[in-house]
């Protein structure tokens, strides 16, 4: 089973290496294609970066992972799941895998995620697929423990692939070892996300905007107000669906150990 991997976050970010290594671990026939700069908040855009009707696409090395082709790609994630479903970069893929993200994709922040656009591409084209995100503000210092992430995404993944049809899952992790982790719940959006937008300063040529924590309180037992409580969260986005197939959060909870 072919799967690809790709963000939001360009194809230097640490997430999406962590990301590609646990896929080829776990057995898949991987292809990594990514952004090759920072495109956070360009949802399921078809748009190429450079030019409208010419993808740029340049080979880089993905370091411990052999022989693993991997794509810097002029293009938004969800153009390049397109890409790759019309034979971009091979036979096309059976999985999508998008992430590690660098902060959290919950609440209404899953309507601008380039990362969640990503695996609803992919299931426009009948893939099953999986967004995960690391509950961390990319200006925050100290360690981004992207090992946790990848823990929790394994058992997700690995059900995925054998998914009777196609399945949207969203995964966010919080940035603590995986014995702190409280728990893994599937949950619903949230109303609010874990981050807003702010105006940072302005002057005569411009808006300065930042990412900052939310005011508002999420509604208990959403994946916002979880996440915040330190649970791993699992939120499908195709709620009918998910309610179909019973998805098994104990057996993904005693699979990374902790409590469902």
């Amino acid at each position: 089973m072919k799967a690809l991997v790709t963000n939001d976050d360009g194809f230097k970010s640490a997430g999406l290496h962590a990301l590609a290594e646990l896929v080829s671990e776990l057995g898949f026939e991987t292809v990594v294609a990514a952004p090759p700069v920072n495109l956070s908040g360009v949802s399921a855009s078809l748009v190429p970066l450079d030019d409208p009707d010419r993808v740029r696409v340049e080979e880089f090395d993905l370091p411990g992972l052999g022989a693993t082709p991997a794509y810097s790609v002029g293009a938004p994630p969800a153009l390049i799941v397109m890409l790759a479903m019309i034979g971009g970069f091979g036979d096309p893929p059976d999985l999508v895998l998008a992430g590690v993200n660098l902060g959290p994709n919950t609440g209404r922040s899953t309507l601008f995620s380039g990362t969640v656009g990503a695996v609803m591409a992919g299931a426009r084209f009948g893939r099953s697929g999986l967004a995960v995100s690391l509950d961390v503000r990319p200006a925050a210092e100290g360690e981004r423990i992207w090992s946790t992430a990848t823990h929790f995404a394994a058992p997700l993944t690995r059900w995925l692939a054998s998914a009777p049809g196609p399945m949207m899952l969203n995964l966010n992790v919080p940035n603590l070892s995986g014995s702190e982790v409280r728990g893994l719940r599937q949950a619903d959006l949230a109303s609010v996300g874990r981050v807003r937008t702010v105006i940072a300063g302005r002057d005569s040529t411009g808006i300065n905007i930042d990412l900052v924590p939310t005011d508002d309180e999420a509604p208990a037992g959403t994946d916002s107000a979880l996440l915040g409580e330190g649970y791993a969260t699992v939120t499908a986005l195709d709620p009918v669906r998910a309610l179909e197939w019973n998805l098994p959060i104990g057996d993904w909870a005693a699979e990374v150990g902790v409590p469902g």
